[in-house]
């Protein structure tokens, strides 16, 4: 994976770990509509502007509008409602750590949609050793919760691992800001009904209306900006393999900010879950610095919100 790949692995890595600590504090004060809602509205105030400025964006959604939705389904509003629903009895270490089977479950995906990406025995190595660290860390973390939280997050799972698939094969060709921005705005407005019949009665306390903008901000408008990129740059199956990272993240987080224990199982499943990761992550192809056909025009931002080749 070059330089840019890993630099937009980490990134993620981080971006989305720490959401899940911050849908916990939402959650305690809001509906999990409201806050679904206000993520969206956010990301997609932010990031319009921009997609406009590019031009064609009406065009974009013509053109494209059936992937489009689905992906704004797939991957925003079933998943991002499921999983903050969830949360309202998962802990948050506890739902980041079940998220991180998404890569599995997206090679599995990529099998059966016929894709012929060949895995290799590193790469399946590094997908067993990174399932192995999550599951060290699953251990002394799964409690609480209920069948139907449970549920929802493999929903969710299932959402996040199936995406990247859709953009990969459909939407390779829509610049970043013009595919996030409308799906956001889509997102918004389907869950503005239900936000509106739960609205707050009072001002939330400062830490919920800081978890709202971290999530609106930070982990919706910058990440998904990131997050296509990272799909464009290394493919579909090895772009989801950053959520391997998030668990470590989020318990990273506990000890930092919370005084969580840090114990030998999470020093050995952080061991286990880096060489997963790179393992998983690296190229597959009998010669070095092949890339797919498909992504051969790699993609770097300009101003009118469109890309380039480097």
């Amino acid at each position: 994976m070059t330089a840019r790949g890993w630099f937009l692995f980490s990134l993620m890595g981080v971006i989305w770990g720490i959401p899940y600590l911050m849908i916990k504090v939402a959650v305690e004060d809001l509906s999990p509509s409201m806050v679904v809602f206000t993520r969206c509205a956010l990301g997609a105030l932010l990031l319009f502007p921009f997609a406009l400025r590019g031009g064609g964006l009406i065009r974009t959604v013509r053109s494209h509008w059936l992937p489009m939705l689905a992906f704004a389904c797939i991957e925003i509003i079933g998943p991002w409602f499921t999983l903050t629903d969830a949360e309202r009895h998962l802990s948050s270490s506890t739902a980041g750590l079940l998220i991180a089977g998404v890569p599995i479950v997206g090679v599995l995906l990529a099998r059966f949609f016929g894709d012929t990406e060949r895995l290799g025995a590193r790469r399946v190595t590094g997908l067993g050793l990174g399932l192995a660290g999550v599951g060290v860390l699953t251990v002394p973390h799964l409690t609480g919760g209920d069948a139907r939280s449970l549920a929802e997050v493999f929903v969710t799972v299932l959402g996040y691992a199936t995406a990247p698939l859709i953009a990969a094969r459909y939407l390779k060709d829509v610049p970043t800001l013009q595919l996030t921005a409308p799906c956001l705005a889509l997102a918004a407005l389907v869950y503005a009904p239900a936000a509106a019949m739960t609205w707050p009665s009072s001002v939330p306390s400062a830490s919920v209306l800081a978890s709202l903008a971290g999530l609106g901000v930070i982990c919706t408008a910058v990440a998904f900006v990131v997050f296509l990129e990272l799909i464009k740059e290394v493919g579909p199956t090895r772009s989801t393999v950053f959520t391997y990272v998030n668990p470590a993240v989020a318990v990273a987080a506990g000890a930092l900010f919370l005084n969580e224990a840090f114990t030998l199982g999470i020093a050995t499943a952080f061991t286990l879950i880096l060489a997963g990761s790179i393992l998983a992550t690296a190229a597959s192809g009998p010669r070095k610095g092949t890339r797919p056909v498909a992504w051969s025009t790699r993609q770097t931002s300009r101003a009118d919100g469109r890309v380039e080749s480097p």
